[in-house]
This record gives C-alpha cells, sequence and structure tokens, in this order.
C-alpha cells in the first residue's frame, strides 16, 4: 500500500472516567470543538483533536492528562469512549505491531519497531469563528488566597467525606417549574477548607442504568471562605433541579434530584473541593465584575457574601463590586429577594430577564453594553478582575460584549484580551 501522509501511529489524547467529575472546563475551552459529552462520559474526538493541549491547565481533576498509544486506523471511536468506566490498559508494542501489520500497514510497523510514533502538530488553519474561551485565564489573580484541591476522591477508590444535610431551601418562586435550592452542608470535625470559586463533587447513592455506582457531580460553592455561618465548618450549594436535557427532552437529573429532596439531618458523599484559578482577588479596592446567569450565581453570592463580612468588620478597603445577573423572569432568578436588599453603594447590580411578557428579550451582554464607559474604565484597570458563570451559551455573547466594549472605547482588543487572561483577570467557568 502507498505511505501514509500522516503519523500510522498516534498518542490518542484519552479522558480518565474514573478522576472526571463533569464540569465541562474541558469542553469550554477546546478551540475546535473535540471535546464532547452525553450523560456518562466526556470523550475526545480524535478526528477533530489536533493535541494543543489547551484543556490540559484548566482541568481541575487531571483527568484529561491521559494518552493511549494506537493505531491511528484502530483508534478508539467516541462510542467506545462513551461506554468506558475506566481507561483501556496501554496497548503492547508487540501488539501495536501486529495490529499494523494485520491491516497491512508497513510504516506502522516501522514506527512502533522503534518506538518512535510522530504526533500530529496543531493545526489551526481555517478557524475563523471568535473564540470566547481563548480569553479565559487559567491561573487565578495574583493576590488570591491560597486554595486546597482533592483533599478527598475523586477516584472511587479514594475517599469521600460525609457531610449532613443542615439545611435546603428553596429560592425560587414557588409553584414555578424553575425550581433551584439553597443547600447548606456541615462536615463536622472533617476538615473542609475551601474559596470562594471553587467547587466540590457529590456523589449520588446508587447505580446507574448500567448496574455501575454514579458518577460524581460537580457544584459551585455558594458560600465565603468561613462558612454559610461565620466561624461554622460548612458550605452551601445553589442547584437546581434538573428536568429536562438541553434538548428539552424530559429527563430527571440523577444528582440535582436527589440533592433538591434531601431533608436535613440527611448525609451525602462528597469529594473535593476542587478548582485553583475561578479565585476572587483579596487586594485592597480591587474590583469584581460578576457576570452569570441562573445558578451560575453560586460563586458570586460566595464573593459578595465574603466582600459584605469584610466591609461590616471595617478591616478592609474594597474597591468596586458590579453584578450583572440574568435569567428568563424575577421569579426564575434566585436570590432575588436578598439581592434587593444589599446596599447600593456596596454593589451595582444589574439584572437582565429574557422572557419578560410584554417585553424585549434582555441579555446579560445587553446590560454590559449599556454600563460601556463603566466597564471600559474596569477593563483598563489592573485592580479589576472579571467572572464569567453559566450556562455555555452566554460565555460567547459576554466576551463579544467586552470585546465591543473595549473596541468603542477606543482600545486593542488583542491586547486587552491577551492581558486579561496573562494576569489572571478574565476568568470564564460555563457548562
Amino acid at each position: 500500500m502507498n505511505a501514509p501522509t500522516e503519523a500510522a501511529v498516534i498518542k490518542q489524547h484519552v479522558i480518565d472516567p474514573e478522576i472526571c467529575i463533569r464540569c465541562n472546563t474541558c469542553e469550554s475551552i477546546c478551540p475546535v470543538g473535540a471535546i464532547t459529552h452525553d450523560s456518562r462520559n466526556y470523550v475526545v474526538d480524535v478526528s477533530k483533536c489536533n493535541w494543543c493541549n489547551d484543556c490540559i491547565s484548566p482541568c481541575p481533576t487531571g483527568s484529561i492528562d491521559n494518552y493511549r498509544k494506537v493505531l491511528r486506523v484502530k483508534a478508539y471511536s467516541l462510542e467506545e469512549q462513551l461506554g468506558w468506566d475506566e481507561l483501556p490498559p496501554e496497548i503492547p508494542a508487540a501488539e501495536l505491531q501486529a495490529q499494523a501489520a494485520e491491516v497491512g500497514d508497513s510504516a506502522a510497523v516501522a514506527e512502533v519497531a522503534v518506538a518512535a510514533a510522530a504526533e500530529p502538530k496543531p493545526d489551526t488553519t481555517g478557524q475563523t469563528t471568535f473564540n470566547s474561551g481563548a480569553y479565559g485565564s487559567t491561573i487565578p489573580p495574583w493576590s488570591a488566597a491560597h486554595p486546597f484541591t482533592k483533599l478527598y476522591g475523586p477516584k472511587a477508590a479514594e475517599k469521600s467525606v460525609t457531610a449532613t444535610v443542615t439545611g435546603n431551601l428553596r429560592v425560587t418562586e414557588v409553584g414555578k417549574d424553575y425550581d433551584t435550592h439553597h443547600i447548606v452542608l456541615d462536615f463536622g470535625s472533617m476538615p473542609f477548607p475551601v474559596l470562594e470559586g471553587q467547587s466540590i463533587g457529590i456523589v449520588p447513592p446508587g447505580v446507574d442504568a448500567n448496574g455501575k455506582p454514579h458518577h460524581a457531580r460537580q457544584y459551585s460553592i455558594a458560600s465565603p471562605r468561613n462558612g454559610e455561618r461565620p466561624g461554622h465548618n460548612n458550605l452551601s450549594l445553589t442547584i437546581k433541579r434538573v428536568l429536562e436535557d438541553h434538548a428539552g427532552n424530559p429527563v430527571r437529573g440523577v444528582a440535582s434530584n436527589y440533592m433538591c429532596d434531601l431533608q436535613v439531618g440527611d448525609t451525602v458523599q462528597v469529594i473535593g473541593p476542587f478548582g485553583s484559578s475561578f479565585l476572587m482577588p483579596n487586594h485592597p479596592r480591587s474590583n469584581i465584575v460578576m457576570i452569570c446567569t441562573g445558578t451560575g450565581s453560586a460563586p458570586m453570592r460566595a464573593m459578595t457574601e465574603w466582600r459584605r463580612r469584610l466591609r461590616a468588620s471595617g478591616k478592609f478597603e474594597s474597591g468596586k463590586l458590579m453584578l450583572f445577573f440574568g435569567a428568563r423572569t424575577k421569579e426564575e432568578l434566585p436570590y432575588f429577594g436578598p439581592l434587593q436588599s444589599l446596599p447600593k453603594d456596596f454593589i451595582d447590580t444589574h439584572f437582565a430577564f429574557s422572557r419578560e411578557a410584554g417585553k424585549p428579550k434582555r441579555y446579560v451582554q445587553d446590560a454590559l453594553r449599556e454600563r460601556a464607559a463603566d466597564v471600559a474604565a474596569l477593563l483598563q484597570d489592573s485592580n479589576t478582575c472579571f467572572y464569567v458563570c453559566g450556562l455555555k451559551a452566554m460565555e460567547e455573547g459576554v466576551v463579544l460584549a467586552l470585546r465591543d466594549v473595549a473596541t468603542q472605547a477606543g482600545l486593542d482588543w488583542d491586547t486587552v484580551g491577551a492581558e486579561l487572561k496573562r494576569s489572571g483577570r478574565l476568568h470564564l467557568e460555563t457548562y
């Protein structure tokens, strides 16, 4: 046969399903759309992956940092990966050589024989679409506190920690379909230090349709570092009950329904904490711009509450807080009441509702553009950090709005965007 034009043997990028906490970081940051998922696993499409490794450092667990040497013509398909409960073992060189001989690929035989399989180089040609994920930083602000990560789990054989439910309060209007709960977990005497912006994994009890234990689901922490109740070893989560998938088909989310139905006194298994970059700045007069939708408000609540407690203590001179919060209606917006009661000189809040009767649709990016003069000034202020959290669909619109605000202010977006990423000032956490 003719010699192949690409490497006959490749190191296929794969994701470890035992460690992955399904946080969607890898899929959201992949510049070529090579990563996808179903209700079980996150997987990499070998036909799209260009080995750029942009997804490696943001992964909170390291599950993304795995490879398997395979024949290109026998690479693991998406269907195979979606069915994995654990990574397949490495294929011995002798078996690879036998496979190559079986398909009549003399080049592959030679490559395996000398253990020098070539790796394709990144190919970014033809990418003309705007890649919002390229501007998200993977490092924390310089003044962020040091986070503790992965104290418990995430492999099934590793230890989780038991937490007790001490509160479960619905935070959206009762009687509406959009059912969101504020859940408080207490860790008792077990150490579980967290920072604003981190997340934990909840391990639902029972098994899935294939008889396998459920994988952990990730939830952002909604309380500040000293607890939902100050001085206590507890934290809170903001969880929406999932009753349909992204296509609108009826489905009961395993973890969300389990968590929303918990009663005070029930216990849950927790792994984590996770996250080392989506952290708030701690230096005096630092500004924070928070942009979120739905349960993406969880880390924003944590940051806001920590700043509120610092302000009440009189020991910290904080900078500006701005919040752009979107939902379909105010009835579906978590914490709407408490947010309304925060002092105006403490936080500058803007709501954007997309399904209000008799009104045009309005999104968080629209609110950003309306405050263009203030946002442009903050883009230029090295003491300002931007945080975006919510559904993946919002990310591009928000980053495009930031680009437009910068451009209208006479700033070069390529320069501004690169600086935001380099200095840990723009953080994207979408799912």
